[in-house]
């Protein structure tokens, strides 16, 4: 794979101009990931051309729901009536050997939830009452009760679960797929991001391309205005004068490529041309009131124009539906190391009817089917409380996350803990073992999808990760 795109970028790639023009920022990733499906010279072809995977796969796109912060696995997900029975006594000692968390004692008492769990659906599957839209889902979902992870504070554990990596530097999993498959999208990026609630600790590098050329990194959208910086035209500048600019912009930047060969020259030149682009289909796309009534209270937005999770739902699936490869929603607000209970209500509140409605809508277009969608943060919390009796601390040992749709089975719960949701002790899944899974619905051996990068191959799951078979259908 990376041979043929290799092929494709027509680079003469050295050490210096990666030293030089691989290190860019989220303004930079922004920029130069503006590229689209046009031909950008003579000595190469389109970096993002659509390119078939190692083997068909089940799912085409993707739209990644990053609950950043850590949602709490035993408040939502993972019911542990021993734990709400021993509420207030200190945790076994055996449970607590070798242990150490980010910030309480281990020695901490034990918090039982305080909310109500019932059963959904015909699979049967046991949610917190505080997600009455998404219960009626549970069908449709995959839940992974037995995820684990190595890092233990926000910034290295998100850009673990983006990248395989705690360090900064890696491609993201979006990366990835856009350098596996390429994009269909003529006139949007094929990696988006949108964000809502406070920015997130691992930052830019949640979404960005790490050694791989720039053309493959996340472009974020803003929330306000135009989706990016300068898009539109000054005024007194019309299209023919900017036409011209770019015209002329064009041939030099083609002139440095027939020289240099480097791909960055060639994601330069795609940059205008989709920001030239852009300007007619963003407003078009960021428009929510074409949308009906009726669609805009399912999925709970209030007004088109404020940034909301809801808003970042439907503009997800608008997104989708003009074929962009990979959308990801990030939303850190479940960082609930003090005013648990206040601050779990209104998260679930923010999130739990427009997750709901995305998952209803993709199915009433018919996409689900081959949309892989990915819900969950970069770990749990502890069954131990912090504070009085109304926060919990970081946990990796286990948490749980969902899946929905792209070959992934619906209804089913995969993995479980012990009775205080600390450990796993059934069908360990690895941040590792997730990304292999998800590759593989996007028709990629995980072993197989690599980049050569400072004389070595590197993938995404780095030396790690196995299929979880057990949850594709």
């Amino acid at each position: 794979m990376e041979n043929e795109i290799r092929k494709e970028l027509g680079t003469l790639q050295s050490r210096r101009w990666f030293l030089r023009n691989c290190g860019v920022g989220m303004a930079g990733i922004a920029l130069n990931s503006l590229f689209s499906n046009n031909a950008i010279g003579a000595t190469t072809q389109d970096p993002l051309s659509p390119r078939l995977p190692h083997f068909a796969p089940t799912a085409k796109r993707v739209i990644y729901i990053f609950q950043a912060g850590a949602p709490s696995h035993i408040d939502l997900f993972d019911h542990k009536p021993e734990l709400v029975k021993r509420n207030g006594e200190l945790p076994p000692a055996e449970l607590l050997e070798n242990y150490r968390a980010a910030f309480i004692h281990p020695n901490s008492a034990l918090l039982g939830t305080k909310y109500d769990f019932s059963r959904h659906g015909k699979s049967g599957i046991e949610i917190s009452n505080l997600l009455p839209h998404i219960s009626r889902h549970v069908d449709d979902l995959c839940f992974i009760r037995s995820m684990q992870t190595d890092a233990v504070n926000h910034a290295p554990a998100q850009i673990m679960l983006s990248t395989g990596h705690s360090e900064f530097g890696r491609p993201c999993l979006g990366s990835w797929t856009l350098y596996g498959l390429g994009s269909e999208s003529e006139d949007l990026p094929g990696y988006v991001v949108l964000n809502s609630a406070k920015g997130t600790s691992g930052g830019a590098s949640n979404y960005g391309c790490g050694f791989l050329p720039s053309v493959y990194g996340g472009v974020p959208f803003r929330n306000k205005g135009d989706p990016i910086l300068y898009l539109s035209n000054p005024k007194g500048y019309d299209k023919a004068a900017q036409r011209a600019a770019l015209d002329t912009l064009k041939r030099l930047n083609q002139q440095t490529l027939d020289d240099m060969a480097d791909p960055e020259t060639a994601t330069r030149i795609q940059a205008y041309e989709t920001a030239y682009r852009l300007q007619s289909s963003a407003p078009e796309l960021m428009d929510l009131s074409q949308e009906s009534q009726a669609t805009l209270d399912a999925y709970n937005i209030k007004d088109v124009k404020e940034t909301s999770f809801a808003r970042n739902c439907l503009l997800g699936r608008r997104l989708l539906e003009r074929d962009v490869r990979f959308v990801q929603l990030f939303h850190e607000a479940w960082d609930q190391h003090s005013n648990l209970d206040k601050s779990l209500r209104k998260n679930c509140l923010d999130t739990d009817q427009p997750f709901a409605a995305l998952i209803q809508d993709l199915k009433d277009r018919d996409m689900l089917k081959d949309t892989l969608v990915v819900w969950g943060g970069e770990f749990g919390r502890t069954p131990m409380a912090q504070g009085t009796d109304d926060g919990r601390d970081h946990h990796n040992r286990a948490f749980t996350m969902m899946l929905a749709g792209g070959g992934i089975k619906a209804g089913i719960v995969h993995g479980a803990t012990d009775d205080f949701g600390f450990n796993v002790v059934e069908n360990p899944v690895h941040v590792h073992d997730l990304n292999a899974t998800l590759l593989h619905t996007l028709g990629f051996d995980h072993e197989r999808l690599t980049y050569r990068f400072q004389g070595r191959d590197f993938r995404l799951t780095d030396v790690h990760g196995n299929v979880v078979k057990d949850i594709l259908a």
